[in-house]
């Protein structure tokens, strides 16, 4: 649909002019269903040639050290694309990539044959990264439009679809920390007796699901539709708790993580 810039009238000096440019997403009509946009990122995923991996990949770098950044192009793709949610699967794809290398190394760390590790894999990625992501989203979602949306915007709602994105935004550094740094230094480290031992490999949970935590409020605290984003951080003092508590018993979590791998492949 086009816009025009100005519109003539009796005894006007104006015309009518075109605009080459298309009207914003928030003011178009027959915006698309949630259902039609589901289906083409869905069918998208089969088309590698039609995604962006650079950007994405731009994306994963700066959810380190520039998440708020990352967040910031969700707000664009809103003024463009009348969605807050990703319309192109390559971060999902690079993720599930990452999760593909990761668990390949988990599987020669634990002695895992191939059969195991393609067992291994498939519940990584669709039970660990896709079920679970789905459960988190859908409360998150819930919570999201049904006690934070801010009175002057109870006719919008939270995208699913964007709920599900920060999920994966979320899940990246986690990975990284569990899936990547943890396993190289398991075996030397990480897996003996020793108080200390317990203590760092706790400590990278702290950290992993600490940044999941903080990087899940920043993308809802990026909506402006939403208020009272702060409790989003609440689960931190149930996460520094836990972490006690793991501590006072010598409950190594990296070694019982490890076991529950193991024990899915058998």
């Amino acid at each position: 649909m086009s816009s025009f810039t100005r519109v003539s009238s009796p005894g006007s000096n104006y015309s009518r002019v075109k605009s080459p440019l298309p009207m914003p997403a928030t003011t178009r009509y027959g915006c698309t269903s949630a259902a039609n946009k589901f289906y083409k990122y869905v069918r998208r995923i089969f088309l590698f040639k039609q995604m962006d991996f650079e950007f994405a990949l731009w994306q994963q770098v700066n959810l380190f050290y520039k998440p708020q950044q990352v967040y910031r192009n969700f707000q664009y793709r809103k003024e463009t694309k009348s969605q807050f949610a990703r319309d192109d699967p390559a971060f999902l794809i690079l993720l599930a990539a990452w999760l593909i290398v990761s668990s390949a190394g988990f599987s020669i760390s634990l002695g895992i044959n191939f059969i195991g590790y393609l067992k291994f894999l498939i519940y990584v990625i669709f039970v660990d990264l896709i079920g679970v992501g789905m459960v988190i989203s859908t409360i998150l979602w819930y919570i999201s439009n049904r006690f934070l949306l801010k009175p002057a915007f109870k006719d919008r709602d939270v995208e699913w679809g964007f709920s599900f994105d920060v999920h994966l935004n979320a899940f990246l550094p986690l990975l990284i920390i569990l899936h990547f740094l943890q396993i190289f230094i398991y075996h030397i480290f990480i897996e003996r007796d020793w108080f200390v031992s317990t203590w760092f490999g706790n400590t990278l949970w702290l950290i992993a699901l600490g940044y999941y935590i903080y990087i899940t409020f920043l993308g809802y605290k990026s909506l402006d539709i939403l208020q009272r984003t702060h409790v989003f951080l609440y689960p931190l003092t149930v996460l520094a708790i836990f972490y006690i508590f793991t501590l006072a018993f010598n409950w190594n979590l990296s070694r019982s993580l490890m076991f529950f791998y193991k024990n899915r492949v058998l």
